[in-house]
């Protein structure tokens, strides 16, 4: 029986105009990736300065300098509509890449800050 779990990972933004590249290794019982979502301890520079290009099982999913204000979800929404549907994507070889990039923005001074991807998945009941 497959069940629901949310997974998050976590890049932390150090230095301005930088790219940072990240790859994450699903859980083995994962069966497939519903959805996804990006979210930050300071959004505004995330909606503001952050694009990113994002790879499951080296597919691209979103390009590079896709830009992340268009993968973010307000408190406003609905918690089972704020992540971005992928339908149900095999996750393969179970690699995850996420290439963050921060660039200059005159409505936001640097600091640093995290970006966390979140990713809607099912994964195989282990109690089987």
């Amino acid at each position: 029986m497959l069940k629901p779990v949310k997974k998050r990972f976590d890049i932390q933004v150090t230095e301005a105009n930088k790219s940072y590249s990240k790859t994450y290794e699903l859980d083995k019982n994962i069966r497939t990736v519903k959805g996804l979502l990006l979210t930050s301890d300071k959004d505004e520079l995330l909606y503001f300065r952050g694009s990113q290009r994002i790879e499951i099982n080296k597919e691209e999913y979103f390009p590079d300098n896709y830009e992340s204000k268009l993968l973010m979800s307000g408190i406003n929404v609905t918690p089972k509509l704020r992540y971005y549907e992928l339908g149900n994507v095999p996750p393969g070889n179970g690699l995850v890449k996420l290439v963050f990039t921060d660039t200059d923005d005159q409505r936001s001074q640097f600091t640093p800050y995290r970006v966390s991807l979140y990713l809607d998945c099912e994964m195989e009941d282990e109690l089987l």
